[in-house]
């Protein structure tokens, strides 16, 4: 093992002390009919996920990440640190900006509220007991970036010294980090702890290069039993926008996986991979957020309210308008034919 590659070893092993959770969630920003933040339902959702789900993303992309501004932003960071603390789970902050100057900007702010809520003024300190394990960036945003560019950029925050979780997210940023500046990374920087891949296309879990202990989740949807390495498959783990709706579900995706019942996870990663195409369909026509949260937030609803949930108004958006009724009911047709909808929401 390279020297590289043991100080990573040792820094995952320090930030995660109960070993890096095989499932994460970029769990959803709830907003109130005022749309403002709401904090109750936050709380409410996570608690029903936190029995299956060990490793959360607060903002990611499906938490309207890219949307939130900076006040938005503080808030649910320092709700999501007060859960993390008290539940004993792994959290990741998302920096999530398209400029480099934005990102460092939002880890410093972020540290700033991590040293106050600790006491603690070294960085890794404070980022210990808060129980935050890194935080997640992507390359900036531009379609036209070379890769001399993008690796530059990254080297810019991965010189914090700080632990960083790499994202794959060309749906947002227009680029991707290809294999063989990911390759140069790794190699060089041991706080680069983590990758995220939501592209679909898989390009660096795939392309063969080393990945030197950097834990590889895939955050694409569907098909999701063929994915694990336990199963001959290219990804440690997965964090996905849909263990928002189904925790208990794709738990037990990961540890049939990993305890040889290929077959029931096959059955249920089938079953997940189904409604969740469907819904993702619907979603097309709102005219704001992105697929991942506006789908999951159709889903969730019925996870939230049972069987009934289409009688009562969709779920607001950042963007200040409700999903629409006509997505609501065709989603939970799609729950039921799946054999997927709740026989009792968990807010009921």
């Amino acid at each position: 093992m390279s020297i590289v590659s043991s100080k990573r070893k040792n820094l995952q092993e320090l930030l995660f002390p109960r070993g890096i959770p095989p499932l994460w969630c970029p769990s959803l920003t709830h907003f109130d009919a005022g749309r403002r933040i709401d904090l109750g339902r936050m709380q409410a959702h996570m608690a029903w996920m936190m029995p299956h789900v060990k490793g959360y993303l607060v903002p990611g992309s499906t938490g309207d990440g890219w949307d939130l501004d900076d006040a938005e932003t503080d808030t649910v960071v320092r709700f999501a640190v007060d859960m993390a603390r008290k539940k004993g789970v792994s959290l990741l902050l998302g920096a999530l900006r398209k400029n480099t100057v934005d990102v460092t900007g939002s880890i410093e702010r972020f540290l700033d509220i991590l040293r106050k809520l600790t006491g603690k003024s070294d960085p890794l300190a404070a980022l210990i007991a808060s129980g935050v394990s890194g935080f997640t960036v992507c390359p900036p945003a531009g379609k036209d970036l070379d890769q001399a560019t993008i690796g530059a950029a990254l080297e810019i925050v991965l010189d914090m010294g700080l632990p960083v979780a790499l994202y794959q997210l060309p749906q947002v940023t227009g680029n991707e980090t290809a294999p063989e500046t990911f390759a140069r990374l790794v190699a060089k920087y041991p706080n680069l702890i983590l990758f995220k891949d939501s592209s679909g296309a898989d390009r660096i879990a795939l392309s063969g290069v080393e990945a030197r202990g950097v834990f590889l989740v895939r955050g694409a949807e569907g098909d999701y039993a063929r994915w694990l390495r336990s199963a001959g498959g290219a990804y440690d783990g997965f964090l996905l926008s849909t263990a928002n709706s189904f925790p208990a579900g794709l738990l037990d995706v990961v540890d049939g996986i990993r305890e040889g019942r290929l077959a029931e996870a096959l059955r249920v990663s089938t079953a997940l991979s189904g409604a969740v195409g469907e819904v993702f369909g619907l979603v097309g026509e709102i005219p704001c957020g992105n697929a991942f949260t506006n789908a999951n937030k159709a889903i969730e609803h019925f996870m939230a309210y049972g069987p009934k949930a289409a009688d009562r108004e969709g779920p607001m958006l950042h963007g200040g308008i409700r999903i629409p009724e006509s997505i609501i009911s065709a989603a939970g047709e799609s729950l039921r034919r799946y054999g997927l909808m709740p026989e009792k929401g968990y807010l009921e």
